[in-house]
């Protein structure tokens, strides 16, 4: 086992010195990613229709490209196209016969979107994790963590079969498939993974627990903390330690980590690397690397990007586009948020996948994720975003000492015809100054967002802040039938979600 750690710890100090691309490089780089997409489909359906032969032969490939296909979004392009696909139609914009499906709902209340995983994309995804994992050769780990295990607490490897195709959660497509040199290092095993009762395979995960000896865990941060904490009370622990020494790495993604930071803290002794990842059903866009703060675009990866700034001249005030003013890698500014267009090795051309990010250091190519486009609070013109929300309400939990496991924002109409914002916050260490705490957030939402101030004094109420038990969120999810690891709970509350929401708090009060 030793020989194998030092082989492994050998290959990651190699290997890492290759796995980040100049920054300068980014623009040549993307115009080979979109070049070689282009060149692949030129000869499906899509592919014919809008015309890839003759766009690889413009002198500017990037803009000919831009100039010859619209913009998609997930229900105009499964209309067009993908419903084709998911009937088992060839090439139609991808080559060849797509099997696999990403379920998703994202967090949205609407029924799931099937997003097509190629192989290729199956391929890409391996690689940029094997990456990252690679990149842990830039730290000085002792050898034998080289052999140590990783929990992969992702969604079940059970898919359901459509025809001759598979649908299931992206993570349970993926564990399934993890590189040979790693799936001896994975856990748990495959009969666990093919769970799909969410709690039946955290019960079976804690059973399992003192048999492994781990070093790393992926999943998203609130599963993982349920599953640490659960391990500590049926064991009797007093650290998670106790029954994994060697636990060094926490690779998270799917959310904005700062609120769940101080609980993990808390679990792991502060003695984890954190790192973060930008991986979604349409692709693994960015990540952290082990000697950064933030997540570092992927700009030779299969996929192509393109940014839209997030403003009221691109989007109107349901976060739809209404203007297609696009910008390459190049031409993008640091501070400004940006609806995000990607084109991948799994079929999506220019395709709006609702998020929202800044770049921070635009030598570095780091970003980070700021929001959905339908998932902002702009009643009266405040632009608040979810990272302004995230933001504030860290600094007044850290502030207050309390531990924020979930929220989620409301806006409405107060009784005096003014606008509000209503605050559900799950934490089971309440403040005992709820005003305080209200005030100490309407502030900093005043600090972070002018809009925000300058409506706070106009025509947006006082906000209104509600605690509640985080067990009170999961449940939620539950009846939703959205618990597990590909499900988040959505910030900001609208629609047909927060009505249902508000409908299962008062059956709560009544109960």
């Amino acid at each position: 086992m030793r020989l194998r750690g030092t082989v492994i710890k050998n290959a990651t100090k190699y290997a890492s010195k290759f796995s980040v691309s100049t920054p300068s490089e980014a623009q040549k780089e993307q115009a080979k990613q979109l070049k070689k997409l282009l060149n692949k489909a030129k000869g499906t359906e899509f592919g014919k229709r809008f015309g890839f032969s003759k766009i690889l032969k413009s002198d500017n490939l990037m803009e000919a490209y831009s100039k010859a296909v619209p913009i998609y979004d997930y229900n105009l392009m499964f209309q067009h196209f993908w419903h084709k696909t998911l009937s088992g139609v060839s090439d139609v914009s991808w080559p060849g016969k797509i099997t696999n499906f990403a379920l998703t709902s994202g967090t949205t209340g609407a029924a799931s979107k099937r997003i097509p995983v190629s192989k290729q994309m199956i391929q890409t995804i391996k690689k940029v994790g094997v990456k990252q994992i690679l990149g842990l050769g830039k730290m000085d780990l002792p050898t034998d963590f080289f052999d140590k295990q990783i929990l992969f607490l992702g969604g079940s490897t059970e898919l359901e079969g459509i025809g001759s195709q598979m649908e299931g959660d992206l993570s349970g497509i993926l564990t399934g498939k993890v590189p040979i040199w790693i799936a001896p290092f994975s856990k748990p095993e495959k009969e666990i993974r093919a769970l799909s009762n969410w709690g039946e395979k955290i019960n079976e995960i804690v059973k399992k627990a003192p048999e492994w000896d781990l070093g790393i865990i992926c999943g998203v941060p609130a599963w993982v903390q349920i599953l640490i904490e659960k391990i500590i009370d049926h064991y009797g622990l007093s650290s998670i330690y106790q029954m994994w020494p060697n636990l060094r790495i926490y690779i998270h993604g799917g959310v904005n980590f700062d609120p769940y930071m101080p609980k993990f803290n808390d679990l792991f002794n502060s003695q984890v690397i954190y790192l973060d990842t930008y991986l979604c059903s349409e692709g693994f866009f960015a990540f952290q690397s082990v000697d950064s703060n933030r997540l570092s675009l992927l700009t030779n990866s299969n996929v192509y990007f393109e940014f839209i700034p997030f403003d009221t001249d691109h989007f109107n005030e349901d976060g739809e586009l209404i203007k297609e003013d696009v910008l390459t890698i190049s031409e993008v500014e640091e501070g400004v948020d940006y609806a995000l267009i990607v084109t991948t090795c799994a079929g999506a051309w220019r395709y709006n996948i609702g998020d929202t990010i800044q770049v921070v250091n635009k030598e570095k190519l780091t970003i980070k994720i700021t929001g959905r486009t339908k998932h902002f609070l702009n009643l009266c013109g405040e632009h608040l975003s979810v990272d302004n929300m995230t933001e504030a309400l860290t600094k007044v939990a850290f502030s207050n000492d309390i531990e924020i496991g979930e929220f989620a924002v409301i806006g409405g109409l107060s009784k005096t015809g003014n606008f509000n914002h209503t605050w559900y916050i799950g934490t089971d260490s309440a403040p005992k100054k709820n005003k305080l705490f209200k005030e100490n957030l309407d502030y900093e939402l005043s600090m972070l967002n002018k809009d925000y101030l300058i409506e706070r004094n106009f025509t947006l109420e006082e906000i209104e802040v509600k605690f509640l038990p985080v067990k009170v969120f999961y449940d939620f999810m539950k009846i939703k039938n959205k618990y597990g690891a590909q499900h988040k709970f959505p910030r900001v509350l609208k629609g047909k979600m927060g009505e249902d929401w508000l409908s299962y708090l008062t059956y709560l009060e009544q109960a």
